[in-house]
């Protein structure tokens, strides 16, 4: 009993694809004729494709690729805004959009630099350097810079942003501050 149900499916398919397949060859068909070209080589394309061969086949030979949008790849973005983070260990520039989406960004372990080295001013122009080459694409012209911490790459950082061609229209702190908060560490004996 199953088998059956299973078959007359299967029949119903067949009959389905078929009726499918001729509609579409069809509209192709209407539309070659307003072009002048011979209509009875497709006609024996789709009687073939739908007497022969299996219904249920892929037929990925005549299919064209599906293209996806990556339009968050490709932006244009006049304005955008830079992030740098510079600690005493490490420096990290984040270049995002005015919404905040991340659109590039690099650290001095992601280029390379290890130990001492990545908290310093020359670790922190090649950093600029890496996240620009990320986001040329992009075409931003106008940055507005945020800077959090004290490390030494944070001037380093924004005049690599200047010199790159950027034009800054803001430059500000956000450095964390306590205004009388949770106790202070208490500082290190060296």
């Amino acid at each position: 009993m199953l088998h059956q149900r299973h078959r007359n499916f299967l029949e119903f398919n067949n009959i389905f694809v078929k009726e499918f397949i001729y509609s579409i060859m069809s509209d192709k068909m209407s539309k070659k004729e307003e072009k002048g070209v011979v209509v009875e080589e497709i006609k024996k394309s789709a009687e073939t494709k739908s007497a022969g061969g299996s219904v249920l086949s892929s037929g990925k030979e005549n299919r064209e690729p599906i293209k996806k949008n990556r339009n968050k790849n490709n932006r244009q973005i006049r304005k955008g805004q830079a992030h740098i983070q510079s600690t005493y260990n490490n420096t990290i520039v984040t270049i995002t959009d005015l919404n905040g989406a991340v659109l590039g960004w690099s650290s001095a372990g992601v280029i390379g630099f290890k130990g001492a080295k990545k908290s310093t001013p020359y670790a922190a122009a090649q950093i600029v350097n890496a996240v620009v080459e990320k986001v040329q694409k992009n075409n931003i012209k106008e940055l507005q810079v945020f800077v959090k911490g004290v490390g030494g790459g944070r001037d380093a950082a924004i005049r690599t942003l200047a010199a790159k061609g950027f034009e800054i229209s803001l430059i500000k702190d956000i450095t964390p501050i306590a205004h009388n908060g949770c106790r202070r560490r208490k500082p290190r004996r060296v």
